[in-house]
């Protein structure tokens, strides 16, 4: 049975959520979603410590680690009545073995996958989605899985520091290698001074469709989500969700690697793993970059603990409505009385 934390961090399981082994089928058959953590940051660019992460989203909140998160505004229960979330620890990575631990990985998220749970990552920085959505879509099939992906960053880049495998390139080899197609490749989020034009070139090659945050301010958040869904939901079995937590400004993520100013806030984010969770058939989630070291407050790390519950209130909402044909209105109060 894997330690909650076999590297770093105290023997603890997601707000008390039951403890499983991945290896181990039978430890939970009846699960709807398995959280993985993946303490990894030898991918790292720049600031690490990311490898700190799974442990702080396990436990960064204020309230009882009892195993259940009534949501106010889904009015579920994502993390107990209504979904069956399971622990499974740790996968074992050491950060100076890079093609070992994105390997490991994916053999720990497949495993997952082909029971028929959904897997959700607790990264670690953002070489992971890499074998996360990779193992997703070895049980799915190669290209039959869609990509919404939230970054400052395209993380589209080939040879970085003289390696293929970093926190820069995850994007590119799950298209390289056939996981994912660049068609059904949606980003937003981007900004900033990088990649160079090279690397733009190769994504429109692709058929990447990249949502920069002067687009989205223009346009509206809501309005760029609606369009990419229309676009993964398209000849796709299912969407996998990868949220690098620098997608918000650093103003409310501090606590990451590469921080890149005029980003999203805190509330448009999670209004949009909300909607996601609710409006498309989620197939594997991941949550990276958090590192406890460069955060205030905790700020960083409580906000990617939400991003997970918003995420799990999303999946729970969409499958209790859809057993009784029912629809979750946003506008709805939240008390009708008078």
């Amino acid at each position: 049975m894997a330690r909650y934390g076999p590297q770093f961090g105290p023997d603890i399981t997601f707000l008390g959520v039951p403890r499983c082994d991945w290896a181990d089928a039978s430890t939970y058959p009846d699960a709807d979603v398995v959280i993985l953590g993946a303490p990894f940051d030898g991918g790292t660019s720049h600031r690490a410590g990311t490898r700190f992460g799974p442990q702080y989203i396990r436990q960064t909140c204020y309230l009882a680690h009892d195993g259940s998160r009534p949501s106010l505004a889904l009015r579920v229960d994502g993390l107990g009545t209504d979904l069956r979330v399971y622990d499974a620890g740790d996968v074992e990575m050491f950060s100076g073995d890079a093609e070992r631990s994105v390997r490991d990985l994916q053999a720990a998220v497949y495993a997952v996958a082909r029971t028929g749970a959904i897997p959700l990552i607790l990264g670690g920085d953002h070489t992971i989605a890499w074998p996360d959505a990779a193992g997703v879509a070895q049980h799915l099939g190669q290209g039959r899985v869609s990509m919404l992906h939230f970054d400052a960053h395209a993380d589209t880049g080939d040879i970085e520091f003289g390696s293929l495998i970093g926190h820069g390139q995850p994007m590119r080899r799950l298209i390289e290698s056939g996981a994912l197609r660049g068609d059904r490749f949606l980003q937003i989020g981007l900004r900033g001074y990088w990649p160079g034009p090279q690397t733009l070139a190769w994504m429109a090659e692709q058929g990447m469709r990249s949502y920069e945050m002067t687009e989205i301010v223009a346009r509206g958040l809501d309005e760029c989500l609606t369009e990419a869904f229309a676009i993964a939901t398209d000849d796709c079995d299912g969407v996998f969700l990868s949220v690098d937590i620098d997608v918000c400004d650093p103003g409310h993520a501090p606590g990451t690697g590469t921080p890149e100013p005029g980003g999203l806030t805190a509330r448009q984010l999670l209004d949009a793993v909300r909607r996601i969770a609710y409006e498309v058939p989620v197939v594997g989630v991941d949550i990276v970059e958090v590192s406890p070291p460069y955060d205030s407050a905790d700020i960083t790390s409580l906000l990617a603990n939400r991003v997970v519950l918003e995420a799990l209130s999303g999946i729970a909402r969409r499958r209790k409505d859809a057993a009784e044909g029912t629809t979750w209105d946003r506008r709805r109060p939240l008390l009708e009385g008078r």
